[in-house]
């Protein structure tokens, strides 16, 4: 083999096994090579993408401005995108649209000029940032929340302390009235600045030992009464629980606050599920999805088969004053006591909802364990050897959201399995129908087109009865199974779970379907 060889086999084996998508194209923008990562990360196979324009790896607004970038290069010289990385937007084969770094390299081949390309997907880094953003901006607010609470009160103190004195100087008959409502008015507004402190966590929690069924139980005890005969309360909560750090009186209020806008949210009825049990985040992947520190949690969900809350209800929930009931009297201060409470005594709080299903909270509270047990917990925890249960079988992961898809796709390739995958009931049927070479199916419950997760659970199980399923969703299980008329029980795996839980599950399934 002379140099020249060695030089082409050195070469071909770094695009290989490089990790980083590379793509090498002309100076007229065309695909000359794209490595394995590459076609992976747009969902091409490499030999539909050489050849071809990079255009087609753009959105369409991207695509217009590109073939002028590389002109400009090529005639002037001036770097605006070669040597400088940034990020930008892809398009990928089914035409979603995801974050990417891109770098750009310029060289020759003999004298003509070509461009590699280094591009990173950002899709998870994007997902945390937002998180964190979200959480950074409660923070800020809570701050600012804080400051002017504080004032007030001050100012309330002097109007309240005024007020007192004039009734007790001499206030004659007609004044007195006067006096006593405007006393009113300025208690309520200490009640309304006492509720702001709590969301900007900076009010006097008192927290004691406690086991969170007993206070569950004693405050749903008086809930029944408070949200009608038509609302059905459910509980679940686990036989063997840690126990926390808490505040009885606020997670008291807490709960009640749930409880009365899941009631709400149901109207003339429905079911409302309360659920307590022990959680452990100790992989990357759950902590992401539920932006908390690794670590032992103790988890109380509060889940109703109401309306569900818009996105952008979602995404606001937590701040104060914001409410979808101004109508009918709502201050917008409910769930951000909530959250503050949460986050005070070092916890945190989930929200899952669809529309016309309905919602889902989940409070986490840090576990205290008995002296004699040890957990040890941080960094490490991200570094721990991963399972490997899968022997080659393949799995069609079905999932509307393509965030939540693409991590549900790394998650189980992580654990050793192949990976289909669909974006929707009606699509993974059409799949199924037309190439039934699935060993197991991982689908939401909730999605949009006329197959749900039950539903195309159920039709598998009659058409394909030897295929296994495992169903997952942000609910508590028997609310969700409830909203959705089916005959059969399926495997349910609740969001967020660990890795753990996720490979037990189908290893479970699986070695079932090896022994069947």
């Amino acid at each position: 083999m002379n140099n020249s060889d060695e030089d082409s086999a050195v070469l071909h084996a770094i695009l290989e096994a490089a990790v980083d998508a590379i793509i090498v194209a002309d100076q007229k923008g065309r695909i000359l090579r794209a490595n394995p990562a590459a076609a992976k990360m747009f969902k091409y196979e490499a030999s539909e993408m050489v050849g071809q324009s990079l255009n087609m790896l753009m959105p369409e607004a991207v695509a217009d401005l590109h073939d002028g970038y590389m002109s400009h290069h090529i005639e002037t010289g001036e770097k605006r995108i070669i040597g400088i990385g940034r990020d930008v937007e892809g398009l990928r084969k089914d035409k979603s649209v995801f974050p990417l770094h891109l770098s750009v390299g310029h060289s020759k081949v003999g004298n003509k000029p070509i461009f590699i390309g280094i591009l990173h997907d950002l899709t998870r880094r994007k997902a945390t940032e937002d998180a964190l953003a979200r959480s950074q901006r409660l923070d800020a607010i809570g701050q600012m929340t804080g400051g002017i609470s504080h004032d007030f009160n001050n100012l309330l103190t002097v109007i309240i302390g005024n007020l007192e004195l004039l009734g007790m100087r001499g206030a004659n008959a007609r004044q007195l009235p006067l006096i006593t409502d405007a006393l009113e008015a300025a208690e309520l507004g200490s009640d309304l600045t006492s509720r702001l402190m709590i969301f900007a966590r900076k009010s006097n929690l008192q927290p004691q030992r406690a086991d969170l069924r007993e206070i569950c139980s004693d405050t749903l005890a008086l809930l029944q009464r408070t949200v009608g005969a038509t609302i059905d309360i459910k509980t679940d909560f686990a036989e063997h629980l840690d126990a926390v750090m808490v505040d009885a009186a606020q997670l008291q209020s807490a709960l009640v606050n749930l409880a009365l806008n899941a009631r709400d949210a149901m109207g003339t009825g429905g079911k409302l599920l309360v659920s307590i049990r022990n959680v452990t985040i100790d992989d990357a992947y759950m902590a992401q999805e539920a932006d908390m520190e690794p670590g032992d949690y103790v988890r109380l969900s509060v889940s109703d088969d109401g309306t569900g809350m818009s996105m952008e209800a979602q995404r606001r929930a937590f701040e104060p004053f914001y409410t979808t009931k101004s109508d009918n009297g709502g201050t917008g201060l409910g769930l951000a006591m909530v959250y503050g409470f949460v986050r005070q005594s070092g916890g945190h709080v989930t929200l899952y909802s669809e529309l016309d299903l309905g919602t889902s909270f989940g409070l986490y509270f840090p576990a205290v364990k008995q002296p004699d047990v040890h957990h040890t917990f941080g960094a490490s925890a991200y570094h721990k050897p991963k399972p490997k249960n899968g022997t080659g079988q393949t799995i069609l992961i079905v999932e509307d959201n393509p965030k939540v898809r693409k991590l549900s796709i790394e998650r189980i390739r992580d654990l050793g399995y192949m990976v289909r995958e669909a974006d929707c009931g009606d699509q993974a049927y059409e799949m199924l129908k037309t190439d039934a070479r699935v060993d197991l199916v991982f689908s939401d419950i909730v999605m949009p087109g006329t197959l749900n997760g039950f539903d195309l659970a159920a039709k598998i199980s009659v058409e394909f009865p030897k295929l296994k399923v495992l169903l997952t969703s942000g609910y508590a299980s028997d609310v969700i199974s409830a909203g959705l008329a089916h005959q059969t029980i399926f495997e349910i795996l609740q969001k967020p779970y660990r890795q753990s839980a996720l490979a037990q599950r189908l290893q479970a399934l699986l070695t079932d379907v090896s022994a069947a």
